[in-house]
């Protein structure tokens, strides 16, 4: 069996794509307690290393490889704030640097590959400083690893989301080819369609049964070896909320209210509703930029997490706030399933 070490693993979207393709994890590595409680959770024989990356050091790697013999992989997305458009987006954060520790890991290591996850922004932040500094550090003139990288929308590989990210992949003594795209969409009303709407809202564990039949190939693949919905909580949003949401049609935006309340926040994208019938807006860790698009409140973890892909039967733990961020953090499951078998 192949093996990988997970960097920056968060909940583990990398390593469920992954795993699904018979690789073992041999550690992940993450310094977020609630992260590193569902990834314990959900890869309950995964070894974790709750430190920071810094902290994670040739001694944690030389143990590694005594107990696994060969790493064959690693991979992790580094915290991409200081990439990210929302962000501060300037070459001196400290944030930007992390993929030098992923670096020196892959250096230490010597696997046959990687993979290093990030948003967009990280191909042109200051002309491409760090995608260019990646190809020499990791390429033929430094590590000898063949790299090709992509920037991904997710909902061109099966994920019910417009999720666009960088994937930077190298491979020893091949070149990595991308999956072939997907001429179909996965819809938001395709993905989350037989989740319980109207949800209780004195109900505060979001734990229920199923009470519909799914109503699509994705919703029983979702389900599969799940007896019920978890991390399903209600908003419990003021009646005035409630019925500025309500005006907003399906798919519709902030224009369909009032001028009044078009300067309310200074992103554009609030007060928009998902379209039923394309693949959702993107997952972030704000939660708090769209609605579902029939219910007049914002999506429940659960609903986000099936727009990530990740299936019923992975439970996220924490507070409610913190299951958003762990979904929104996360690299879409299918999407890293769909890697690992190109590999």
């Amino acid at each position: 069996m192949k093996k990988i070490i997970d960097l920056f693993c968060g909940v583990g979207g990398l390593s469920y794509g992954f795993k699904k393709n018979n690789y073992k994890v041999a550690a992940a590595v993450d310094h977020w307690e609630d992260a590193l409680r569902t990834y314990k959770y959900n890869f309950p024989d995964v070894e974790i290393f709750n430190q920071d990356i810094k902290d994670f050091n040739e001694n944690h790697l030389k143990k590694i490889i005594k107990k696994n013999k060969k790493i064959d992989g690693v991979i992790g997305g580094p915290p991409c704030q200081g990439f990210s458009s929302v962000g501060t987006r300037t070459v001196d954060d400290k944030r930007n640097h992390l993929y030098l520790e992923f670096y020196n890991t892959v250096k230490n290591v010597d696997p046959n590959f990687f993979i290093i996850e990030n948003v967009s922004g990280f191909l042109n932040l200051s002309n491409g400083i760090f995608i260019n500094d990646i190809i020499k550090r990791f390429g033929k003139k430094g590590l000898g690893y063949k790299i090709n990288y992509k920037l991904i929308n997710s909902s061109l590989y099966g994920v019910p989301q417009n999720r666009k990210r960088v994937f930077i992949i190298g491979v020893k003594n091949k070149e990595f080819k991308f999956p072939i795209e997907y001429k179909k969409i996965v819809s938001s009303f395709e993905a989350i369609s037989d989740l319980n709407f109207k949800l209780n809202s004195k109900k505060g564990n979001g734990v229920y049964k199923y009470t519909l039949e799914p109503k699509s190939i994705y919703q029983k693949y979702m389900r599969k070896n799940s007896e019920k919905i978890t991390n399903h909580e209600n908003t419990n949003h003021e009646d005035q909320t409630i019925q500025v949401i309500s005006k907003i049609k399906d798919g519709g935006t902030i224009h369909d209210l009032d001028r009044k309340y078009w300067e309310i926040r200074k992103y554009n994208k609030t007060f928009q509703r998902m379209n039923s019938k394309l693949p959702s807006l993107t997952i972030d860790t704000g939660h708090r930029n769209y609605f579902h698009y029939k219910a007049n409140r914002i999506p429940t973890v659960r609903e986000c997490a099936r727009l990530q892909s990740f299936p019923d039967k992975f439970v996220f733990k924490g507070s409610k706030t913190s299951q958003y961020k762990q979904v929104g953090n996360a690299v879409p499951p299918l999407l890293s399933e769909l890697l690992a078998k190109n590999i």
